[in-house]
């Protein structure tokens, strides 16, 4: 399987890729703002890459409830970023936001890749990643990103869930998106119960079947701390666990605040698929 991020080409059956979470946002969920301004943003960054990112995720809105961001506000906060990881790092950086104005300039200043929760909700989205020969995540959502959705019902979660990506990848093939630059994300979270999104994550190996590389985002999510009953800051074994479960079903690209547990992880389950020992131990 190989996924096409711009310029970028990557052999799946290798290597699994870590993405590495940056937000530039005042209110997110995780760091709360630790990372807005664009000197300790640009820290993290580094140390992402360090860690073994191998691709860096920018956002200027997060995803849940909050305070209005204008276009203007996270064009401000997204586009200087792109620019400064563009003229820093060697390695495909995604945008995450569903906004049609903000992935045009992004792609334009250098990214290669659009993280979509809203499942291309946006008119124009996929024709400017298009243009610009980038790729695209296409996420499940049940309503749109920035509304609770605290009571979500399904008749078919699996086959519901799996029927609209599908569409969406239709979608981003006739807007002109290549096959092999397309990814998909069952959305845990968005609109889905504890319940629901771990059915959905022990599902990953029929998501899978599409053909497409799977994404992973669990990271310090709220079904990972129902489960545990841990606050956000305490959920980093939670998440390990979910990235694990994850790629022994499959999937293939793994969106994280913690790069160097999640690359650890994946290398490990990925010598054992293999048969192969640890680098560490001679022949």
């Amino acid at each position: 399987m190989i996924l096409k991020l711009g310029d970028f080409q990557f052999d799946l059956e290798e290597r699994s890729l870590v993405m590495g979470i940056l937000n530039r946002t005042r209110d997110s969920f995780f760091d709360r703002g630790a990372y807005f301004e664009l000197d300790d943003f640009l820290r993290r960054a580094e140390q992402l890459v360090h860690e073994g990112a191998d691709i860096l995720d920018i956002g200027g809105v997060k995803a849940g409830p909050g305070p209005e961001v204008s276009e203007e506000e996270e064009l401000e906060r997204v586009i200087p970023a792109v620019k400064l990881l563009r003229d820093r790092f060697d390695i495909p950086l995604s945008v995450d936001t569903w906004n049609t104005r903000v992935i045009g300039e992004a792609m334009k200043a250098g990214a290669v890749l659009g993280n979509d929760i809203s499942g291309f909700g946006s008119p124009g989205y996929l024709e400017n990643v298009a243009r610009y020969s980038g790729a695209v995540v296409a996420t499940h959502i049940r309503l749109v990103p920035r509304l609770a959705d605290p009571n979500p019902v399904y008749h078919d979660l699996k086959s519901e869930v799996r029927n609209f990506l599908v569409e969406r990848v239709r979608m981003a093939l006739d807007a002109g998106i290549a096959r092999e630059s397309i990814i998909v994300d069952a959305g845990f979270d968005l609109g889905k119960t504890t319940a629901q999104s771990m059915e959905l994550l022990l599902a990953t190996d029929q998501l899978c079947e599409l053909g497409y590389p799977v994404l992973i985002s669990a990271s310090n999510k709220g079904f990972v701390g129902e489960v545990l009953g841990k606050a956000i800051n305490e959920r980093r074994f939670g998440s390990l666990s979910a990235a694990a479960i994850g790629a022994a079903k499959g999937a293939k690209v793994f969106r994280v605040h913690d790069v160097l547990g999640t690359r650890q992880i994946l290398d490990v389950i990925s010598s054992i698929a293999a048969g192969s020992p640890p680098l560490w131990i001679s022949e």
